[in-house]
C-alpha cells in the first residue's frame, strides 16, 4: 500500500466515524429507579399531592359542573351542532349535506326535496342515513359493518 492510499483510508475512517461516540448502551441515558422516585429539586415543593381517581371512584362535583357548563357539551365531534337531531321542518338551511366517513361520498339534498321524500316530521339524522343507504357502495354482507357512516356538516 502506498502512503497516499493509507492517508485516504485514514481520512475516510475519520469522516465516517464519530469521535464522540462510545460503546455505552442506550440505557445509560435513562434514570435509575431510585432517581425516578425522587422528584427533581425545582419541583419538590410545587407538586400538589392530590388523590388519584380510580375507575370505581365517583368523580367530584366540580368536574361534572365543568362538563355541563362547557359550551361544546351539546356539540358532536369536531364541534358539530345538533342539527342532526332536528326535524326536517325545524332546520333553517336550504341545502342539507351529509357525508360518509367510510367511503368519502357527499350527498346534498334541498330541504324541499327532503320534506317531500321523508315528511316534515322526519329527523334529519334518519333521513340522511336513508339517503346514504339508498346509494351505498360499501356493502360487506355483515350487519355490523354494512353501509355508510354519516357525518353531518
Amino acid at each position: 500500500m502506498t502512503s497516499r492510499m493509507i492517508v485516504g483510508l485514514v481520512l475516510l475512517f475519520l469522516l465516517c466515524s464519530n469521535a464522540s461516540m462510545s460503546d455505552r448502551p442506550a440505557s445509560w441515558r435513562m434514570p435509575s429507579a431510585k432517581q425516578m422516585e425522587k422528584p427533581p429539586p425545582e419541583a419538590a415543593g410545587s407538586i400538589p399531592l392530590a388523590r388519584a381517581f380510580g375507575p370505581s371512584d365517583d368523580l367530584p362535583t366540580e368536574y361534572w359542573d365543568a362538563v355541563l357548563r362547557d359550551a361544546y357539551a351539546d356539540a358532536g365531534p369536531g364541534g358539530q351542532s345538533l342539527v342532526r337531531t332536528l326535524r326536517l321542518s325545524g332546520i333553517s338551511q336550504h341545502v342539507l349535506r351529509v357525508s360518509c366517513t367510510r367511503c368519502g361520498r357527499i350527498v346534498d339534498i334541498h330541504k324541499t326535496d327532503a320534506l317531500r321524500l321523508y315528511g316534515p316530521w322526519a329527523i334529519w339524522k334518519d333521513a340522511a342515513q336513508k339517503l346514504l343507504d339508498n346509494t351505498c357502495s360499501a356493502r360487506t354482507g355483515r350487519y355490523e359493518e354494512d353501509g355508510c357512516w354519516p357525518s353531518f356538516g
